[in-house]
């Protein structure tokens, strides 16, 4: 694996001549940012790091299944004007590490420990990070903030599951969570993943609702599904193998989390519906944002409203 590279915002900020020059201009910008940065003898992390000329601070994103660290290219680009920008691809998605699940769990706590060693690693100031977190990537930064208050200056988390309910849940979700059906609902994961990787942002969405992929990001994320004998659904099933207990101890323990927390949510979440997001937000007494028309994915349906949200 490469070694780690950023590029400085400071070069993707003239002027472009067109709509299409701007596009290439962000994702060559967020293509050249790209390095791998290791975490321990076990997982190497594919990371993206684009520097501002003169930040204000920091913002790392994290990404859900079956995304990868692509998906937030174009936000990352206009955002890095104004603010050093990290992503990367958890371990199980992208082209991250994919350890045996006897060497990694891929457990909600498990990539606690992940996204703690990264921001170490990575030098990145505490005091001055927005942590924005969708789907699989919120719980953790939460367990790790129970743990840590100062892990940032505030927290953006939105479609997650952060409590044992599974009548929030889509069936197949409920299904991962236990034997007998975990299993067999893997298998039809990967069985499916051509259609999952073509469909999954649209369900929930009427037809004006729906919307298209980046190419780029349509490409990663089918080029990575699979990777050193696992598939990002065989990390997601790890993970919801530990799913329920890490979120039971969230909820026993909420009273430790003092981190600022921003709730937002797509309206027409089909996967995790909002009724969810509204319990939490009210049980932490944060302010949720409920976003009219948008499914499960608001920083691909509307990414200006992510943008928004972040310099707000």
């Amino acid at each position: 694996m490469s070694k780690d590279k950023t590029v400085n915002a400071a070069s993707v900020a003239a002027t472009p001549a067109s709509h299409s020059s701007e596009a290439f201009a962000c994702t060559q910008a967020a293509h050249d940012a790209v390095g791998f940065i290791e975490i321990d003898e076990v997982l190497t992390l594919r990371r993206m790091a684009i520097r501002a000329p003169a930040p204000k601070g920091t913002v790392l994103f994290l990404h859900g299944f079956p995304e990868t660290l692509t998906v937030w290219n174009g936000i990352a680009t206009t955002l890095a004007h104004d603010y050093d920008v990290h992503a990367f691809d958890w371990p199980g998605y992208g082209q991250s590490s994919r350890p045996a699940s006897e060497r990694f769990s891929y457990a909600p706590r498990a990539y606690a420990q992940v996204l703690k060693a990264y921001i170490d690693r990575a030098g990145i100031d505490r005091s001055k990070l927005v942590i924005y977190a969708t789907d699989i990537g919120a719980l953790p930064v939460l367990l790790l903030a129970l743990d840590e208050p100062t892990i940032a200056r505030q927290i953006i988390v939105g479609d997650f599951a952060p409590f044992d309910r599974p009548q929030y849940m889509w069936e197949n979700l409920q299904n991962l969570k236990a034997e007998p059906t975990a299993s067999p609902t893997r298998a039809y994961m990967n069985k499916t993943s051509d259609e999952i990787l073509q469909n999954v942002h649209r369900r929930g969405l009427s037809p004006d609702e729906q919307f298209d992929l980046p190419a780029d990001v349509q490409q990663d994320m089918t080029r990575s599904w699979s990777l050193d004998g696992m598939t990002s659904a065989d990390a997601f099933a790890h993970y919801y193998a530990n799913f329920t207990g890490d979120q039971h101890y969230l909820e026993a323990n909420l009273t430790w989390l003092k981190t600022p927390v921003k709730v937002i949510w797509g309206e027409k979440d089909i996967y995790i519906t909002s009724e969810m997001g509204i319990e939490f937000a009210a049980k932490i007494g944060a302010k949720v944002d409920i976003l009219s028309g948008i499914g499960h994915f608001p920083h691909l349906q509307k990414p200006e409203q992510t943008i928004e949200e972040i310099g707000a």
